[in-house]
Parts: structure tokens; sequence; C-alpha cells
């Protein structure tokens, strides 16, 4: 364990593949994804591992020198915990084990974790337990090694067996529990979403820890948690707005994230449902991330995914402050530009440029470019809501008055 001040962390190794799906700046991406991840669950990570292969080894995920290799660092600097960049299967994570003797998780079973302890209310926390119940039921069996001692050979069965088929069953009931719990939720969930009346509704979308939060506490004045971690947001928050004289709905929602479980996926159906009833989506991307493309497109294959993908949506290019291009000498000759060059007036003119993607560029925690991020909400909402009741269209003019 390291300590810094007074907080105690975990030593982690990091351990992904190169593959034909997976070329090595992907790789190296995902793991720095990977560390981010590690670093708010509460863990340090000491060293990475990287290993180029066709494709995952069904035994043990990477080869057995790469393994080796991993082994000998740990036993040699007392890691405690091994973490995968991809979801292994019960088989390989019990092999793993058997090899590093130390605790082996995978990038799934990490995000549960940070899921767990980010839910603050009764309705996250049972998402969430739910979906950790899901992802343990086929993985009981490797919890019982400390049992395997006690079978003999063929036809002689050890009380291993009998109490993982006990503890089975009680795991699925345990889910069948948490699914009639959810649906309960749900239909409460469902019924406060009716009784909010006919004010057009906004939810802001986007990859974990681009600012959704920052931004809904800039424009909505209230406070909702935000921190430079990973899903510092799981409950869903909504409040009243109102820019200019015309009030609206808005929903913050927990963050995207490439890989996302497909557990948390289902778990978190209601709370995507705010997504899916949204009149317009504030899409929030983080243009300081070397891979914000990247999460652009990550965030639209998970609204195709719950069939959201055709709602109004202003991209809100959040943290311009942050952002910092590289700079071409003058008398530099041989340097291609490339996209790591862009300014901001260069990503405006891309963005803007394409067909019927409304584009704003702003930074939430200096407050940089508010008045035209307000203006835009204004005129979509607007748009939305005359639609609703035409004969409300001369309340709003077509700007909001200050």
């Amino acid at each position: 364990m390291l300590e810094k001040n007074t907080v105690t962390y975990e030593k982690a190794v990091l351990i992904g593949l190169i593959t034909q799906n997976q070329n090595e700046d992907k790789a190296i991406e995902y793991l720095d994804e990977l560390e981010f991840l590690t670093y708010t669950a509460g863990g340090e990570v000491a060293r990475r591992f990287l290993q180029k292969l066709d494709k995952p080894n069904p035994k043990t995920f990477i080869g057995t020198g790469k393994m080796e290799e991993v082994r000998l660092f740990i036993e040699e600097n007392d890691i405690g915990t091994a973490i995968f960049d991809d979801e292994l299967s019960p088989a390989q994570q019990k092999n793993i084990e058997q090899i590093l003797k130390c605790k082996v998780i995978d990038r799934t079973n990490l995000i549960l974790d940070i899921f767990a302890q980010r839910a603050q209310t009764s309705y996250a926390r049972t998402q969430v337990e739910l979906a950790q119940y899901e992802y343990l039921l086929p993985r009981l069996t490797g919890m019982w090694t400390h049992l395997e001692r006690q079978r003999g050979g063929i036809g002689m069965r050890g009380p291993g067996e009998t109490e993982i088929e006990t503890d089975r069953r009680i795991v699925r009931d345990r889910i069948a529990l948490l699914k009639e719990k959810l649906k309960t939720i749900d239909k409460q969930m469902a019924v406060q979403r009716s009784n909010r009346g006919a004010l057009v509704r906004v939810a802001l979308v986007g990859y974990t820890n681009v600012g959704k939060s920052t931004l809904m506490n800039v424009i909505s004045k209230s406070e909702v948690f935000a921190e430079n971690k990973l899903f510092a947001t799981l409950d869903t928050t909504v409040r009243k707005v109102v820019i200019g004289n015309l009030p609206f709905l808005l929903t913050d929602t927990v963050g995207f994230i490439r890989k996302l479980p497909t557990q948390l996926i289902e778990s978190f159906k209601s709370t995507l449902d705010e997504v899916r009833e949204a009149d317009l989506l504030l899409h929030v991307v983080d243009i300081s991330h070397p891979q914000f493309e990247d999460h652009i497109e990550s965030v639209h294959q998970i609204l195709d995914e719950i069939d959201s993908r055709d709602r109004p949506m202003l991209l809100v290019f959040n943290k311009i402050d942050n952002y910092h291009p590289e700079i071409i000498a003058e008398d530099d000759l041989v340097t291609e530009k490339t996209k790591a060059h862009f300014t901001i007036e260069d990503w405006k003119n891309i963005w803007m440029s394409k067909a019927g993607t409304e584009v704003v560029f702003i930074s939430a925690s200096e407050k940089i470019n508010l008045e035209e991020f307000r203006n835009k909400v204004y005129k979509m909402v607007r748009e939305i809501h005359i639609k609703r009741f035409p004969y409300n269209h001369f309340l709003y003019p077509d700007l909001p008055q200050e």
C-alpha cells in the first residue's frame, strides 16, 4: 500500500493487449483510461504490461512468457492487484489467480467497483448491486478453490460442489428480488416523469468526466457533485432552468465510457430513460482530451443502442481553456499539419460545416462563451416549445432578454 496525504492507495499493475482489432495506439489509449479508472477506484499503478497477440490467450489472456514477467514483478514489488483491460472469462480469471497469487480483476469488475463506491441513493445502489450479482454468478466456482482439496476423483464430489450450488441459488434469488425492486422503482419514476407536465425536457449526455455536472451547476445554479474523476455522478439529477423567460427541465445523467459493461447498461435502463424521453440532448465533449472524437463516437453508439440518436442535439465542446494545440514553427517546412495542430477556430469550421450539427465551444468552469451557449439552448428549446404550443410563440422573443 502507498500513502499520500493520509490516503491509502492500493498498488496495481495494468495488463493490455495489442491485437488484430486493437492497434498499439488504441491499446495505449485504453490503458490510459484504465489507469484513470484505477485511480478513481483508489489504486495506484506501479507498472503497465502490454503484449502483441493475434487474439487473447483463451487460458491466461496473455502468453506464458509475459505472464511470468508479470508474476516476477508482482512478487518482487509486493503488488496486491492485477487489472486486465478486457473482460476475463471465469476460467481465465481462475487460471491467472493461480499463477499470480494476487487479486485479479478485469475492466468490467473495476467499473462495477467504482459504481458501487459512487452510488448514493437506494435506487443507484440497487442498480449496481444487480449488475454485480449478474457479473458474479458465472464466477462463483472460482471463489471455491479453497475447497478443491476436499474433492476426490471421479464420482467423489466434495462439499464444495454442494455449497456452490447453494450459493448459485442464493445469488439467483437475489437477482430476481433486485429486478422486481427495480421494476417497482421504474414504475414510480415513470409516473414522476409523466407528472412533470408539458415542460421541454433537456438531457446532458456525454463521455464520463467531460464536465456535465459542472455545466449543470453553472446554468441551473444548483450544487450537483462534480469531481475530476470518472463517474462522479451516478444518480440522475433534474432541475428546472429558466433562460430568458423560458422554463425547461434539465437532467444530468451518468457518464458513458467505452467497453461499458452490458450488465450496467441493462441495470441503468431507467436512468437512460431520461435520455430516451428528452426533447433535446446537450452532448458535452471534452475538447482538451486527445481522443475526444472517439468519445463522441462512443456516445453515439450508446445513443443508438437506446434508440435516442434521432433527438435534436447541441454539441457542446467544453474545456476550451485546457485545449493547447501543437505549434508548427514558421520556418518548419517539413512537419505536416495534423489534428493535433488544429486551433479552436479550425475545429469550429470543421464541426459547423457538418450538415445539421449545432455546435458551441465553451468552458463551464471558467464561464467562457456561456452567453452564446445560453442563446443556442434557448433557441432550440423555443423551437420545440412553439411546435408543441403554437399559440405561445409571441411570449418568447427570438433571443433571451438578459
